[in-house]
């Protein structure tokens, strides 16, 4: 499979998969989630995602537990977190908000609380989860470069920021943000249009793309057109509609990383799929126009 560079000494595998929903698995052993991991390995899928928050703050215990059965795994892989948001779940159940908290003190006890649950050394790609009107940028920024300059985290990013968000966290830092992971789909499809890909085109950051099935809801009978013109690309290239909406994202010239989640030993081995499907201009336009409703103008 085809990799990216996002930083100096950090490439991620094109298609990346997700772990928001590996505690929702009937079967959260080890063993379980060690088969996922090397069965995304085989299709040469080898970065991984996940946030503290997921499965209520224990989907990162659940990787750790693997991986100290299976150490080696650590070696073939690329492991991508992140901090920020603080909801009254699991370890934060005593607070009475949602909220985010960017302060230097969260995000250093988040890195050092994600080693430990993961049995890690390093993070390979630590993000900020979602923009905080509280940050103080340049608290938050030397809170990151010190947590880069102290080997805990190889690179850093963000997820969910806005253009002017990005320049304000980049203007106190002395390390190069390595990406932006962001909601888009054939259902979400704003970014092509409101500067965000173009902004990270513009200063050559390759994005990521959360929930780029909709949440399965792309593939729903709630959207027939769409539906019908998925299923007519995959048939035509002997594939399966999830291929082809991935597919959709990596034609985009912004070199896009899908973000796909399953817990489904099948499916994963069908995600490189993607790559089967023949997305020349008309079929993508085909596609967008779908999404759309009606034509481009």
């Amino acid at each position: 499979m085809e990799r990216v560079e996002l930083s100096v000494g950090l490439e991620l595998s094109r298609i990346v998969y997700g772990m928001w929903r590996l505690s929702d698995d009937t079967d959260t052993s080890p063993a379980r989630v060690q088969a996922k991991i090397e069965t995304c390995l085989e299709q040469g899928i080898t970065s991984f995602d996940l946030a503290d928050i997921y499965g209520g703050y224990k989907t990162e215990g659940l990787l750790g537990k693997a991986l100290k059965d299976a150490p080696a795994l650590r070696t073939t892989m690329e492991i991508v977190t992140k901090c920020d948001i603080v909801a009254p779940i699991g370890k934060f159940s005593d607070r009475s908000v949602k909220y985010y908290d960017t302060s230097p003190a969260h995000i250093s006890t988040s890195i050092d609380r994600s080693l430990r649950k993961m049995h890690i050394e390093r993070i390979d790609l630590f993000l900020l989860h979602r923009p905080d009107p509280l940050m103080d940028p340049f608290e938050t920024g030397r809170a990151l470069d010190e947590a880069v300059a102290a080997g805990k985290i190889r690179a850093v990013g963000v997820s969910n920021f806005l253009p002017h968000d990005w320049e304000l966290l980049q203007a106190a830092m002395d390390t190069r943000l390595a990406t932006n992971q962001i909601e888009i789909s054939l259902l979400a499809h704003d970014p092509l249009t409101n500067g965000e890909l173009a902004f990270l085109q513009r200063n050559g950051v390759a994005p990521m793309a959360w929930s780029p099935l909709g949440g399965g809801a792309l593939l729903s009978s709630g959207h027939s057109r769409m539906n019908e013109e998925l299923h007519r690309v995959a048939e035509r290239d002997g594939v399966e509609a999830m291929a082809v909406a991935v597919a959709w994202l990596l034609a985009h010239p912004a070199c896009i990383l899908p973000v796909i989640g399953t817990n489904k030993l099948e499916r994963i081995r069908k995600i490189p799929d993607a790559f089967k499907v023949n997305m020349d201009r008309e079929t993508w336009y085909a596609l967008y126009t779908a999404a759309l409703g009606h034509e481009v103008p």
